[in-house]
């Protein structure tokens, strides 16, 4: 039991910290009205929903309306072609209404920075940033629009995530492992890392131990393929084994590795630009409700203004609707098309799974300085 339990808790692990697909949203209960909207013809179609009072808004108002604020976190579900092409309108749309806009993107690492700075000056081409960089697999598709605008309009580029090596050393030795980091390895993650008991540990504990996916399809990000196993029978975080809740809570500090080096390489950036503006493109776990990455900016910057869009993948093509619940995951929510079912076979499903554990647990700690098993 103890084996199957802690797959599961890895492969959620795997889903939230590399990939992000957006919460279907559930039909409204009895009794609740139903937002009559456009029907989402294609793949790329969206439809813009203004979370406060449920109004559907065109991208001019939408852009109109964040431009006055700071910080804009753009939560995605990583392949998805709609949620990508909205936030270029987006990003666009917020530039020509304030010239000082800056991108910043999960998909870069921080240690990378030097090499977009030196793209972004023409010193190096795209293919060398894509290697050099260790740019993700979908990097042409979903970012290069992105990326080639901030070129032409010579806006920055935050390259705000943790390295993947530092996060696997996390998830394997807890946030200790961090004190055995050398510099200037040790400065491509976040001061300080926010652990703290929270509606974010609250929303992690309830994924991991409830057996519920946070991502599912063939995506792929960081290289780590994603996928969800739902356990037999449900268990609470009271039911977790010691030995359990220890996996779960390294597993924890590794996903916050990430979100607290977002927020603070965000927080770095407009230190010393305080005339600039950011949009932040992150998967939707991370800043969804507020939580994770947002609420750790606003720990080190409390006086900014931010804003959260989240996308939610509909159930009724033909005539998309949503929930309290998926306004209440950001100012704005994106309505888009769900992605094409992952798997139809359960057998093929374990087979993708075991074969991502066997990836996963593979990876190993370059810090740690003994030899002992690191799970």
């Amino acid at each position: 039991m103890y084996r199957i339990a802690a797959l599961t808790v890895a492969v959620a692990a795997v889903c939230i910290t590399a990939c992000a697909s957006a919460p279907a949203a559930t039909q409204p209960a009895a009794g609740e009205s139903l937002p009559v909207v456009s029907p989402l013809k294609n793949i790329y179609d969206t439809v813009w929903v203004h979370s406060a009072d449920g109004s559907v808004k065109t991208l001019e108002q939408v852009a109109n309306d964040l431009s006055e604020f700071d910080v804009v976190f753009f939560g995605e579900s990583h392949t998805h072609p709609g949620n990508h092409l909205a936030q270029m309108q987006l990003f666009q749309a917020l530039r020509e209404r304030y010239a000082n806009m800056s991108l910043s993107l999960e998909q870069f690492e921080r240690d990378t920075q030097p090499l977009v700075d030196q793209y972004l000056a023409g010193e190096i081409g795209e293919k060398v940033l894509e290697k050099d960089a260790r740019g993700w697999p979908n990097y042409k598709e979903s970012y290069r629009p992105l990326v080639e605008y901030s070129v032409e309009h010579k806006l920055p580029i935050i390259a705000a995530n943790a390295p993947k090596n530092i996060v696997i050393c996390v998830s394997k030795k807890g946030a200790e492992i961090l004190d055995e980091i050398p510099e200037p390895d040790r400065s491509w993650v976040a001061d300080e890392l926010h652990v703290d008991e929270g509606a974010y540990l609250d929303k992690y504990m309830k994924i991991m131990s409830g057996g519920t996916g946070h991502g599912g399809g063939d995506e792929e990000s960081d290289d780590e393929e994603t996928g969800d196993e739902s356990q037999d029978e449900e268990s609470s975080e009271e039911e977790l084994s010691p030995q359990m809740r220890a996996m779960v809570m390294r597993s924890f500090a590794a996903q916050v590795t990430r979100d607290d080096t977002m927020a603070e390489s965000i927080a770095l950036h407009l230190r010393d630009n305080p005339d600039r503006k950011v949009m932040h493109l992150d998967g939707n776990f991370h800043s969804a409700s507020h939580l994770g990455t947002v609420e750790r900016l606003k720990m080190r910057m409390p006086d900014l203004k931010i804003a959260v869009i989240n996308p939610i993948a509909v159930e009724d093509n033909t005539a998309p609707a949503w929930t309290d619940e998926d306004a209440a995951t950001g100012d704005y929510i994106l309505l888009v098309q769900e992605m094409p079912e992952a798997f139809v076979n359960e057998d093929r499903e374990m087979e993708f799974q075991r074969d991502l554990m066997s990836k996963r647990m593979g990876n190993k700690c370059e810090y740690a300085t003994e030899s002992a098993p690191q799970d």
